[in-house]
């Protein structure tokens, strides 16, 4: 029994944000995104997707605890050691990969500074916070911001009835993303 328990002191969180984190990979990862709502099928597309999932899971771990900010440290740690693996196997020089880690970093706690105050505010606050960093090197068009502000809104309600202790375990369900728009709306800026 107390080698049990060392083990799972050992463990601590790592295996739970592994578990969330392939969550959020695989959410980001649905092909709807790229095909029905223009996100970029790009580093920088999938980049976002999985950032805006993942700062979706820490929005909701936040306030939980202690052990729950154990867990939400653990999610970030593994996002960007994945971030730090995908850099090297692209091919990007051991000396420049830290620097660029760093700057993915702050970028991310910018990213989440936005989508945290434009949640706590309007709809046209969290559309531009997704303009900005979703859809940031679209530089033509119009883009669903509308949709997807209205999904990572529904998310967070998702998110928010999961019980604690089940995403403390690494279990996360995403609601699926926005149907397709309809052939009316299609030609419209939302």
């Amino acid at each position: 029994m107390a080698l049990g328990r060392w083990f799972a002191r050992r463990e601590g969180p790592e295996v739970a944000a592994a578990h969330l984190y392939v969550a959020v990979v695989e959410q980001a990862r649905r092909p709807e995104f790229y095909l029905r709502h223009a996100v970029p099928d790009s580093v920088d597309g999938r980049f976002e997707l999985i950032a805006l999932h993942a700062f979706l899971v820490l929005h909701r771990l936040a306030g939980e605890g202690e052990s729950a900010r154990e867990l939400a440290q653990a999610l970030f740690d593994r996002l960007f050691a994945d971030m730090d693996r995908s850099l090297r196997e692209m091919g990007a020089g051991d000396m420049g990969v830290g620097k660029r880690i760093q700057h993915m970093a702050q970028g991310f706690y910018g990213r989440m500074a936005a989508y945290r105050e434009a949640l706590a505010g309007d709809d046209p606050g969290l559309e531009a916070a997704l303009r900005r960093n979703l859809y940031g090197t679209v530089r033509e068009g119009a883009v669903p911001t509308a949709r997807l502000a209205a999904y990572a809104r529904r998310v967070v309600a998702d998110l928010a009835r999961q019980p604690t202790a089940a995403i403390a375990a690494g279990q996360v369900a995403f609601p699926a993303p926005p149907p397709s728009p309809s052939p009316i709306a299609e030609g419209q800026a939302s």
